[in-house]
């Protein structure tokens, strides 16, 4: 059992790397980023309906039978964004502040990376061969979700090693979550399934209600067909990388 934990906790930690796939990202000028950060933003939106839709609500429903707490998911989500909202309309405004859309992304994403090293650790514990089946899954679908993440930040108005950064700590939440999964395993396996639909529910929330209005706020035909082409990408490679696994 403490070996399937150290070969898992060195998998977990290799999915938490993955969040830096933003660093390819600093050798482009920020005026070059600029110009297709929209496209990484659509890009977003589709890979976190996706996620949502194909992955965390299938496995969800799958033990509970109840949709129910993808609706809490969303209501919980539109009331973090409500308390920030109303936190910065005590501020003075400035045009550094960052937009509400990144806390919202590192608290799905957080939690999403929480259950991704329960997961893996479980799968660990259970045979090293589907550990590493279970990981190889999580790493391919982890990399088009981190690029839409990481532009995510980069949109709301967070400098690029800003945006690294906190990616890479709300990535850290899978080693938590590796942990708690040994420690507390037989008792915290029953809430994983709630947990994933809560989860599912924000994405859902900071696509349908953060995302997609930014991208409707570009005029250009050109641009609009760009941002529509970056959403089906999304949902389509995670859709893949699904089925692959």
């Amino acid at each position: 059992m403490i070996s399937g934990f150290f070969y898992g906790l060195l998998a977990v930690i290799l999915v938490s790397l993955v969040s830096l796939v933003g660093l390819f990202t600093f050798s482009i000028r920020r005026e070059s980023l600029n110009k297709f950060i929209f496209v990484v933003v659509a890009f977003a939106a589709g890979s976190l309906l996706a996620t949502a839709f194909f992955d965390l609500i299938p496995e969800g429903f799958g033990s509970t039978g109840s949709y129910s707490f993808v609706v809490f998911g969303i209501l919980f989500f539109y009331l973090i964004e409500s308390l920030i909202h109303w936190h910065h309309g005590h501020e003075k405004v400035c045009e550094d502040c960052i937009a509400p859309v990144a806390y919202l992304n590192l608290l799905g994403d957080g939690l999403h990376n929480f259950l991704d090293g329960v997961v893996i650790i479980a799968a660990f514990l259970s045979d090293f061969s589907s550990g590493i089946v279970v990981t190889i899954s999580v790493i391919l679908h982890e990399i088009p979700q981190e690029i839409g993440d990481f532009g995510v930040l980069l949109h709301s108005g967070l400098s690029r090693r800003k945006a690294l950064f906190f990616n890479f700590l709300s990535s850290l939440s899978a080693i938590v979550g590796g942990i708690v999964a040994f420690i507390f395993y037989s008792s915290f396996e029953r809430i994983i399934p709630y947990v994933l639909l809560i989860a599912a529910g924000g994405f859902i929330y900071i696509a349908t209600a953060d995302l997609f209005p930014e991208l409707h706020k570009e005029r250009s035909k050109k641009k609009i067909l760009m941002q529509g082409i970056g959403v089906i990408l999304g949902i389509l490679l995670i859709a893949l990388v699904l089925k692959a696994a």
